[in-house]
């Protein structure tokens, strides 16, 4: 199994930008410190409930940070991006970290970014199978030329090509899913899925299961299916006893939700229905691995039995606190990964 961290990069109230993407750093410095496997990265606009951007920046930093540790995205939202930028940008985090980065692509929402950026809504509805293979493409060919609806340039060399390391082909890329028209077309592309933290496990089995007749169906083999590696997106909070997890965050998160998740505009004024962010932070409590070491190890594992899912991201910084957030990836190394082996 392997778990890493999920870095919101959250402003919770009363907190200022850089404290939110300072928590970020020491996140990433702690799970290395701690032996996990990778630290995701999520990407928003003009919103306090994530405040870094530009995911591959910030990955670059860390990957600079950091010597062992997986850094990834989660994801870079590919409908305010172009394609060949984000894939020249991959390639070279891919082959200036010996291969420790990881590209999570996904479609984003109806979001106030589509105007800001100038792509439009287009992008977004239907764009992004289109934006999806050319940064593919890109990742994957010596010399790439579009002439689609939205990108259309003559044949131009890939630099730097990113499959020049050593037994790669390129930054591993995953891709969020959150409908079945989205597994699908993760199963048509042979990409591995970022499954969502407000998913339980029943859903994500449903999800894994197309996602695997769909591949079989296109005619890919058993063996190539089993060796597809999903991830799986949830909250993590240790503590002694699990009534003490549950209080940490039911203090910290709901407030942050509510002015982080008030914050989404639709670019074009369709009605949105926001959460109550009391139950969602009870949900996921219910959810994912809070409460006590042995607690979250047995979540963990149910969860992978479930669906299939062996590979975790999880969010440590639920309670607002960089200490306390730091205390909770430590614990999360020393105390549950132990008892998953």
């Amino acid at each position: 199994m392997r778990v890493g961290v999920f870095a919101l990069s959250a402003q919770f109230p009363g907190q200022g930008h850089t404290e939110a993407l300072h928590r970020t750093l020491r996140t990433a410095d702690a799970a290395e410190s701690a032996g996990l496997d990778a630290v995701w990265l999520a990407e928003h606009h003009f919103m306090p409930y994530g405040v870094c951007p530009q995911g591959a920046t910030l990955a670059a930093m860390l990957l600079g940070r950091t010597r062992r540790i997986g850094i990834g995205t989660a994801v870079s939202v590919l409908p305010t991006a172009h394609p060949v930028t984000l894939g020249e940008q991959a390639a070279l985090l891919h082959l200036t970290s010996g291969g420790r980065f990881t590209l999570g692509v996904g479609r984003g929402g109806p979001w106030q970014d589509l105007e800001v950026f100038g792509t439009g809504l287009a992008a977004y509805e239907e764009g992004f199978p289109e934006a999806l293979d050319l940064l593919l493409r890109w990742l994957r060919e010596p010399r790439v030329s579009a002439d689609g609806p939205r990108y259309r340039f003559r044949e131009v060399p890939v630099v730097p090509r990113a499959d020049e390391l050593e037994e790669s082909s390129g930054p591993p890329v995953v891709l969020a899913c959150t409908s079945a028209a989205s597994v699908r077309l993760a199963a048509q592309r042979g990409l591995p899925m970022l499954l969502g933290m407000h998913c339980g496990d029943e859903e994500k089995a449903e999800m894994t299961a197309l996602w695997r007749n769909t591949a079989l169906a296109l005619g890919r083999s058993p063996e190539e299916v089993a060796r597809v590696a999903h991830v799986s997106a949830g909250l993590v909070q240790l503590a002694d006893t699990e009534r003490d997890a549950v209080e940490i965050l039911t203090k910290a998160m709901p407030e942050w939700l509510r002015q982080g998740l008030a914050a989404h505009v639709t670019v074009d004024g369709r009605a949105r229905r926001m959460r109550d962010v009391e139950e969602y932070t009870e949900l996921l409590c219910r959810l994912h691995p809070v409460g006590t070491p042995r607690l979250c190890a047995d979540r963990l594992a149910a969860t992978a039995e479930r669906t299939g899912i062996s590979r975790f991201a999880l969010l440590a910084e639920g309670s607002g606190d960089l200490t306390g957030t730091e205390l909770n990836v430590a614990r999360l190394g020393s105390e549950v990964l132990p008892l998953l082996t």
